[in-house]
């Protein structure tokens, strides 16, 4: 069976993301999609390419004009940063990745506990130490055959112990119970590590901009 192109993995890429993180439904335009989030960290919206030309890059830049509205693009940090003003600020890169899903059998190392549960489309796991302070978590928004894990998150002071493991294992066999055959996240360039060592490919390197408002003194902050 072919292999799904970028833009269709951008597609189911999107489908868990927005379950995953409660925003509005995707709205397809020429270049892409895009995405109303609304969300209290700031991010009032995305508009997100899987294959970016410089003109609509520069097209799409001119139009916008609220803070913190995003740019995904589907390409090399180098390749886009030259499209686009001071007012848009570089992001750490991202890389869109896949694994076939599996069912798994996680278990958290002595002195922690494992707790997953699903929402609203929503499957999350939790680690938490014999005290009960969060060690670390994550969850993945659920799409059908698709599972997108996102907010993959260890407190500083369970570093290093594979409970990042844990937390992904738990995610990605709950996501194969619940129907979902094939995982589809963009990770951190931290994160492509751990996720290479569990399986995933990467498949495409991702830009990410916003822009800024702009200060009294003229400048972007």
């Amino acid at each position: 069976m072919p292999q799904p192109n970028v833009t269709e993995l951008v597609r189911m890429w999107i489908s868990g993301w927005v379950a995953s993180r409660g925003a509005a439904d995707p709205v397809e335009q020429p270049w892409g999609w895009t995405i109303d989030v609304g969300a209290p960290t700031g991010e009032v919206a995305r508009h997100v390419l899987p294959e970016p030309t410089e003109a609509e890059v520069r097209k799409l830049a001119e139009t916008t004009t609220a803070p913190t509205t995003w740019l995904k693009l589907f390409a090399e940090d180098d390749t886009v940063r030259p499209w686009l003003g001071p007012q848009w600020r570089l992001d750490q890169p991202g890389f869109l990745m896949t694994t076939p899903l599996t069912v798994e059998e996680p278990a958290p190392p002595a002195g922690y506990t494992l707790t997953t549960w699903a929402r609203g489309g929503v499957l999350r796991a939790l680690v938490r130490s014999e005290e009960g302070h969060l060690a670390a978590r994550g969850q993945a928004g659920l799409a059908g055959a698709v599972a997108v894990p996102d907010q993959i998150v260890t407190a500083p002071d369970h570093r290093r112990r594979g409970l990042g493991s844990v937390v992904m294992r738990a995610l990605q066999s709950g996501a194969y119970e619940a129907g979902a055959r094939t995982g589809v996240l963009v990770g951190t360039a931290a994160g492509q590590g751990l996720y290479t060592a569990l399986g995933w490919t990467t498949r495409a390197p991702m830009a990410s901009l916003v822009l800024e408002a702009e200060n009294p003194e003229g400048t972007y902050r």
